[in-house]
């Protein structure tokens, strides 16, 4: 039987966040599907450093938008289109 690798050594490793931004950390790691805060806080960890493209703007933005898709405050593509008359026929006027 072959000798298996064993996993790296975990180290463990302390932060300090504010009581309100922890809350929001527990509200949403089980939301999206991880076993624990630790997995959680990996995960986003590890998306930070393989795609560095995003600044910080960029992911408050998309978070901003996550928490306005799940509170119900957006509007399909069809309901914009209509409300700004873009249906995709002539408007009056414009022929």
């Amino acid at each position: 039987m072959a000798e298996t690798e064993s996993p790296p050594e975990k180290r463990t490793v302390n932060i300090r966040m504010t009581e309100t931004f922890l809350e929001d950390v527990d509200a949403t790691w089980e939301d999206f599907g991880f076993n624990s805060r630790s997995e959680f806080i990996r995960a986003v960890l590890r998306d930070a450093l393989k795609h560095p493209e995003f600044n910080r703007a960029d992911l408050k933005a998309m978070l901003t938008s996550e928490a306005e898709i799940r509170e119900g405050r957006t509007h399909s593509s069809d309901d914009v289109k209509a409300e700004y008359g873009l249906g995709g026929s002539p408007q009056d006027g414009d022929e």
